[in-house]
């Protein structure tokens, strides 16, 4: 099924300039890059969030990124975060550029939750567009297991 809600796309064009701009930043990107997630991941990942809204946008596929970017956000929070200062601040950076790094690792926490409340707010969109439009099937959303997880990988339960 593609989506033409405008809503969804503006979410979608909003989770990839958060991401960009301050999830995956100059300074935090060579970090994650350390990080072991497969290619799968890295590929939905990039989907997501350089996805223009002006391409085709199937909810198949948004809900593999869904699951892809809940599972980001879990282990990033788990396995980044509570080190990430000593990780980042190995870095030779001076002036402005140490001030810059240093807001982006103090922020981080703090973005990686927006990030995941704005992904969690497109799955419930996402759903609500899949029941609406099911019309006496099964909404796609109870045929994809891996979706029954995304709500605890967001919020970190």
């Amino acid at each position: 099924m593609q989506i033409s809600d405008s809503s969804i796309k503006r979410l979608i064009e909003q989770i990839g300039e958060h991401y960009r701009t301050n999830i995956s930043s100059r300074f935090i990107r060579p970090a994650l890059l350390q990080m072991s997630f497969d290619n799968q991941l890295w590929d939905q990942m990039e989907l997501l969030t350089e996805k223009s809204v002006n391409q085709g946008l199937h909810l198949d596929e948004l809900y593999r990124q869904i699951i892809a970017a809940a599972h980001f956000v879990a282990v990033v929070r788990r396995d980044l975060v509570p080190g990430l200062r000593a990780r980042i601040s190995r870095s030779d950076a001076t002036g402005q550029d140490k001030i810059l790094r240093d807001m982006a690792v103090n922020n981080f926490a703090s973005n990686l939750k927006v990030f995941s409340d704005l992904v969690n707010e497109l799955f419930v969109k996402l759903v609500e567009e899949d029941k609406k439009n099911a019309k006496g099937h099964i909404p796609l959303y109870v045929q994809l297991p891996d979706l029954a997880n995304v709500g605890r990988l967001l919020v970190g339960g």
